[in-house]
């Protein structure tokens, strides 16, 4: 019956768009291949077998990626078609660190809107002891980031680098750089998006608990970025670096 078929075709349709997405360990040529605990996360949680399909994402595309193998701590695939992947835009988020719970919970939110690349900070607000230890995060933070990127289907995870200083921090390269300040009164950080109308290359600086201050604000403006802020209310560093990610990825995707 032609009504049935429709619902058939539609169900297939559904199935297809929301398999889900992960992102290979290791490629070579047409075969694909998950280690480690990712491997195990995939066989031992969503109890995958051999022939099921799922989507593979490479450094070069996604693929349709086909089991042909489970094994303790590694599952192969051999590699199909290409699945058409929506590019991201250029968002680099230079994020000041603060308690590393709620950074955590940043880096995972600010991946699955899509920035593409976290540059941790050591600002002068910045906890001693969250400076001491924050290099020792670094590879958990590079795996709750790709496992957002897998959870949100995204090409590829953020490049997430080691923590430096401000002083470094101020002179990343990008077409346009903004800093957020609370003490912006005259720019929020939407118009300064749209009055500049940069397409690619945005960098955004999100400070700690209890914000830049004035000395690393003039850093900031010395080496040519643009001040801007969210509004007159005063945002946790993690709520502040979500709604600017949201902010920026929307202006960009409007022009």
């Amino acid at each position: 019956m032609p009504h049935i078929d429709s619902r058939l075709q539609t169900l297939r349709f559904s199935i297809l768009m929301t398999r889900r997405r992960w992102i290979a360990d290791e490629v070579s040529g047409d075969q694909a291949a998950l280690i480690g605990e990712h491997a195990d996360h995939l066989v031992r949680v969503l109890r995958a077998r051999v022939g099921e399909d799922f989507d593979i994402a490479t450094a070069q595309s996604v693929r349709r990626g086909r089991i042909t193998s489970v094994k303790d701590g590694r599952v192969e695939f051999d590699l199909g078609e290409v699945i058409s992947a929506v590019p991201l835009a250029e968002i680099t988020l230079v994020l000041a660190v603060f308690k590393f719970d709620r950074m955590e919970w940043a880096i995972e939110k600010c991946t699955e809107l899509g920035v593409s690349r976290i540059v941790p900070v050591i600002a002068r607000r910045t906890d001693a002891h969250l400076a001491a230890a924050s290099a020792k995060r670094f590879e958990r933070w590079q795996r709750i980031a790709r496992q957002a990127a897998e959870q949100s289907r995204r090409f590829v995870p953020p490049e997430i680098a080691a923590p430096i200083k401000v002083a470094e921090a101020v002179n990343h390269a990008g077409v346009l750089r903004i800093v957020l300040a609370e003490s912006e009164e005259r720019t929020l950080l939407r118009d300064a998006v749209k009055l500049h109308a940069a397409e690619e290359g945005i960098v955004l600086a999100v400070g700690p608990e209890g914000g830049w201050t004035e000395d690393e604000l003039q850093l900031f403006r010395q080496a040519g970025w643009v001040s801007a802020s969210l509004g007159s209310t005063i945002l946790r560093t993690e709520t502040a670096a979500m709604a600017a990610t949201a902010v920026v990825a929307s202006a960009l995707y409007s022009l």
